[in-house]
């Protein structure tokens, strides 16, 4: 079982591999210059630092992915500008925004009603993973945890379980991104 030391460690080895990256402190200044309502840079770039870092390789970027939330403005067009006004401040990368207010549709869950619900809504427990900056200070969001992104385990968050009606999303995921082809030290549980 682990205990409080080893949360604080992984929290403390994120933040250092993080920091240790002029890429993503790069992309972190620019969505904090967005100044969005809880906006957050999550998913695979964070994720998949993480893997690479502890296989010792580098794999390429597929996007970069910035949730935020505003129930005011739920807007397809919304995101796009958001995504022309980072693509003025960091160039040539492959954003993608989106407003967790409105990502509840995407599944048929009901309204999220945060950042940290709809990350809390992704489907494996090392994706659920959220940084920011703010005031120059990174935060971490990671409604699991960070011990099965440390310890390579790749598991369904409790609404894609076995037993819900979302699991076969998580099932086709892990199919289709094979990510244990390129990290091979990844234990996926199906």
């Amino acid at each position: 079982m682990k205990g409080i030391n080893d949360v604080t460690n992984y929290e403390n080895q994120l933040i250092e591999i993080v920091n240790q990256d002029t890429y993503i402190i790069s992309i972190l200044n620019a969505v904090e210059k967005l100044n969005l309502n809880d906006a957050w840079v999550c998913a695979g770039l964070i994720r998949n630092k993480v893997w690479d870092n502890l296989h010792n390789i580098t794999t390429a970027n597929n996007d970069i992915d910035v949730i935020y939330f505003d129930t005011s403005d739920t807007t397809l067009e919304i995101e796009q500008r958001l995504e022309d006004e980072l693509r003025v401040l960091l160039p040539n990368q492959p954003w993608s925004v989106k407003n967790q207010a409105r990502m509840h549709t995407k599944s048929g869950f009901n309204p999220f009603f945060s950042s940290y619900d709809g990350v809390a809504h992704f489907p494996e427990t090392p994706t659920a993973i959220a940084v920011r900056l703010c005031n120059k200070e990174l935060e971490i969001m990671a409604p699991y945890g960070l011990q099965d992104l440390f310890e390579m385990k790749v598991r369904p968050t409790p609404f894609y379980q076995k037993n819900s009606e979302f699991y076969s999303i998580y099932v086709e995921r892990i199919k289709r991104k094979k990510w244990d082809e390129t990290w091979k030290g990844l234990s996926i549980e199906l």
